[in-house]
């Protein structure tokens, strides 16, 4: 029996759980830092037909039905809801069983976690990872020992235990924005079914259902600098005068879809600009761990999930080493497309928008380009 080590207990770490539990080859233990997994925070996720047929394989199809939505295309707009541009029909990537989704996140960790509570151990951060011997050795904070065969480190992007193995060779870096996240009342919400997204100037925010019972998740993305201490410090997100400084900057058209906001989060995007590949064979990363994304192609648990899936069938199937040049290739491709989505969402000169829109217009109409640009993603 091989013995599975997973640190972190986010999407892409529990993801790959369930995949060595359901196989009696395995045995799991997964290690997160926290004294708790999160399941208060309602706020939503985007899943793409790419990773919705990877959770199908563990149940997610049978998820009640008032806990995900299927919206059917995305509205885009230029600043005002009255100033619409065009509209996606995303439902062309669906199949019968893997459509659109999105939820709230504390739903799909609810998900996730349901049939791995006795592996779950919280409290244990990591301190030191041995990779010289046979087995991998890891040392916890608090001085307990834990040895496995294969170690999966999917603890976010300011991973310690990436840094442990790398020499922190590989360190995040601030996007220059700020994300704003939210829950908000469906009232005056032009549509409530489907994903709307608002281009501004420096500036574009994205409202979507999380549920049938009308539950709308707000974000938005800001252009904002921040000095090398301003980033460090995790209390200024929550300090009540910083927060009150960045809404008064949220372009005026936009301010209304602020005002009612409920468990209103605000933080700093940081994104990697490099991989790392580990010596060890048997040492993995995935999620934000391997690479985190700019989140304007809504991609990031969607690419956690169908990373975890493929780093478990090369385990599997014994061709782990071809586990992380192919998945590098296609984490340059979304990161690509993510970081165009962002330039083009932020364009502020006239004359850039005004072309922009033309395109746009024609782009969701063109089959052999939403083939190439979404289709290779989302299939």
């Amino acid at each position: 029996m091989k013995k599975i080590g997973i640190i972190g207990a986010g999407i892409s770490g529990l993801y790959i759980a369930n995949l060595f539990k359901k196989n009696p080859k395995y045995q799991v233990s997964i290690f997160d830092k926290k004294d708790s997994l999160n399941l208060n925070e309602g706020y939503g996720v985007q899943l793409s037909t790419n990773c919705v047929k990877f959770l199908n394989e563990i149940g997610f199809n049978k998820l009640e039905k008032n806990e995900k939505f299927y919206p059917e295309k995305i509205n885009f707009y230029s600043k005002k809801d009255q100033d619409k541009i065009c509209e996606l029909d995303i439902s062309e990537f669906n199949s019968n069983d893997s459509k659109y989704t999105t939820l709230k996140r504390s739903t799909l960790i609810n998900f996730l976690k349901k049939d791995l509570e006795d592996l779950i151990k919280t409290n244990y951060s990591v301190s030191k990872i041995d990779q010289e011997q046979e087995k991998i050795k890891l040392t916890f904070e608090n001085k307990e020992t834990h040895e496995c065969d294969y170690l999966i480190i999917s603890d976010g992007v300011f991973s310690k235990s990436r840094n442990l193995v790398s020499n922190k060779q590989i360190q995040p870096k601030y996007n220059d924005t700020l994300a704003i996240r939210g829950m908000m009342p469906p009232k005056n919400i032009i549509d409530k079914k489907n994903i709307l997204l608002f281009l501004g100037s420096n500036f574009h925010h994205v409202i979507y259902p999380v549920s049938p019972s009308g539950d709308l998740n707000l974000i938005a993305i800001m252009k904002y600098k921040l000095s090398t201490e301003e980033q460090k410090n995790n209390s200024l997100f929550s300090d009540k005068s910083f927060i009150q400084k960045i809404l008064k900057n949220i372009p005026q058209e936009n301010k209304e879809f602020f005002n009612n906001l409920k468990e209103l989060k605000i933080f700093p995007v940081f994104v990697s600009n490099n991989f790392f590949e580990v010596k060890n064979k048997n040492i993995h990363l995935i999620g934000d761990a391997f690479f985190a994304f700019p989140p304007s192609f809504a991609q990031g648990a969607s690419q956690s999930i169908e990373g975890a899936h493929e780093l478990f069938a090369s385990i599997e199937n014994n061709s782990n080493a071809h586990f992380f040049k192919n998945r590098v290739n296609k984490t340059k491709m979304v990161n690509k497309r993510s970081k165009l989505n962002q330039f083009a969402f932020h364009l502020s000169n006239p004359l850039t928008v005004y072309f922009r829109n033309i395109f746009l217009k024609k782009l969701v109409k063109n089959k052999m380009f939403l083939e190439s640009y979404l289709g290779k993603i989302y299939r």
